[in-house]
């Protein structure tokens, strides 16, 4: 809303207008005096107490300068949007709720929001942890051919193509998106403007199930990526955190690990929580969901002509792996789909080198060095480079992928290729370039800080994958797409029958 009419804004989630408005207040050191009988409603007959705590959806509450509320409302009809005049701010520090003039609630904001009681739960580390942190060598004796366990991979339900859902609905928004879905960032254009925004949903409940603090810094770090890949600078996020019983001192445990961990994240890379939501109790027979939280982030992308995809555009590109690779199979989509095992620590994360691919991402897309970006984490480096070539009318690439470095537990008991082709190892994207400007990418690689390895280039109509040389990965572009396009309906198909 371009309007320099608007003093504050908040969104109304939990608790509805009660927290909205008692917040602001609180906030701005002043009070709120508001009629329910103005605010709309889609139910008749509603009481002031059901009004106050309702929390219907797509709602907003602003403050405006006086003497400017048509000029706001002109611009909610513009958007064919309701906007409600429902009361003012007062000077007397109180939250007072009329109905039809006569006050139903009065109270001080500060006593709702800074004096209100806090829970103090009891924590403990569960005791899994100590089980599940190590991965029984016996697990890796037998492993699958990599061309096997790639098709395996791209079949399961976390990596397959989400378009048998998203074809469902309507995703062209009013004709202002620039990258369609299952392409990378969901990008939008702001009309009237050159900018797009740049938005992404990420979050990884094994991760959080195996150390719920590192699981929350790589759920930032990755729905931040996300963005970045597309050229956009992270500015906010929002979270969905979804746990199981917190009366449980274990599960309570999990949440305060997961909070403190986005809270260090946020801090790391300057993005701040805008918002969110936290769903509690969500168990099955005693038996409690992994701790998922799922992070939304948004990202700003000043020249929208910039904007970038995960597919490769041209044969003959250079083909450059950013960031490092520890072969880290902890936690990772290839054990749990290859050997139903959830085990292992999740990937290390150094917030000062995600920084530093971010900042470098920026910068390199928006001097238009870049032709794609694509980030690497569910399934790894191989997953990666095939969905680079899904939906490019069958663009092949050869590659050779330098062996992983040695890295954490898990590493070394696992044959090299598969670690370094599935390994989750955080902070690495996939990104290609003209030839001509591959120099320009690598000097600004390090000048950035970050490793960059080129690695081959597009051409063909097959996968060509080698590690250190070494074959691993040579299939047809169409089959592997294949099994990885249809994996979702023939999921649920079979579910349903």
């Amino acid at each position: 809303m371009q309007t320099d009419a608007l003093i504050g804004v908040q969104d109304m989630g939990a608790a509805g207008l009660t927290c909205s408005t008692s917040e602001m207040g609180a906030r701005g050191g002043c009070g709120i005096d508001i009629d329910v009988k103005d605010v709309p409603q889609r139910e008749s007959g509603m009481t002031p107490y059901e009004i106050m705590l309702s929390e219907s959806q797509e709602r907003m509450l602003l403050v405006v300068k006086k003497g400017r509320e048509a000029q706001v409302e002109a611009i909610f009809d513009k958007w064919d949007l309701h906007a409600a005049h429902i009361g003012q701010v007062t000077a007397d520090g109180l939250l007072r709720v009329r109905n039809n003039g006569t006050v139903v609630a009065e109270i001080p904001n500060a006593a709702l929001v800074d004096e209100a009681p806090v829970y103090d739960r009891p924590t403990a580390r569960p005791r899994y942890l100590d089980k599940v942190r190590s991965i029984d060598p016996a697990v890796f004796s037998a492993p699958p051919p990599p061309q096997q366990a790639l098709l395996a991979l791209l079949a399961s339900p976390t990596i397959a193509s989400k378009r048998w859902v998203y074809r469902q609905y309507d995703h062209m928004v009013r004709t202002n998106t620039l990258v369609l879905p299952g392409m990378g960032a969901g990008v939008v254009r702001v009309k009237g403007t050159s900018r797009a925004l740049a938005l992404s949903v990420d979050g990884n409940g094994r991760y959080c199930y195996l150390d719920p603090r590192r699981g929350a810094l790589l759920a930032l770090a990755e729905a931040a990526r996300n963005v970045a890949c597309a050229g956009a600078v992270p500015i906010g996020a929002t979270n969905c955190l979804n746990f199981g019983n917190p009366e449980r001192p274990e599960i309570m445990w999990q949440f305060v690990e997961v909070v403190e961990g986005l809270a260090e994240a946020c801090r790391a890379l300057d993005i701040p929580i805008t918002g969110g939501n936290v769903s509690l109790y969500n168990e099955t027979d005693g038996r409690p969901i992994y701790p998922t939280p799922i992070i939304g982030v948004v990202g700003v992308i000043d020249d929208a002509s910039r904007v970038l995809a995960r597919t490769f555009r041209t044969t003959g590109a250079d083909i450059i792996v950013l960031g490092r690779s520890y072969g880290e199979l902890g936690g990772s989509e290839y054990l749990r789909t290859l050997h139903q095992v959830v085990a292992g620590e999740p990937p290390i994360i150094s917030l000062e080198a995600e920084r530093a691919l971010l900042d470098l991402l920026a910068r390199a897309s928006a001097s238009g060095v870049l032709q794609s970006a694509h980030d690497a984490s569910d399934g790894g480096l191989a997953v990666t480079l095939a969905e680079c070539v899904f939906d490019t009318d069958g663009m092949g690439v050869d590659v050779d992928i330098p062996a992983a470095a040695a890295g954490p537990a898990g590493r070394a008991v696992v044959a090299p290729a598969i670690a370094t082709l599935f390994g989750e190892s955080a902070s690495r994207v996939v990104v290609s370039v003209k030839p001509e400007d591959r120099a320009t990418l690598m000097r600004m690689a390090v000048e950035a800080g970050v490793p960059a390895c080129v690695v081959g280039t597009t051409g063909g109509n097959r996968l060509i994958v080698r590690v250190s040389g070494d074959a691993a990965i040579d299939c047809a572009v169409s089959e592997a797409e294949r099994v990885w396009a249809t994996a979702l309906a023939q999921y649920f198909a079979g579910r349903a029958a």
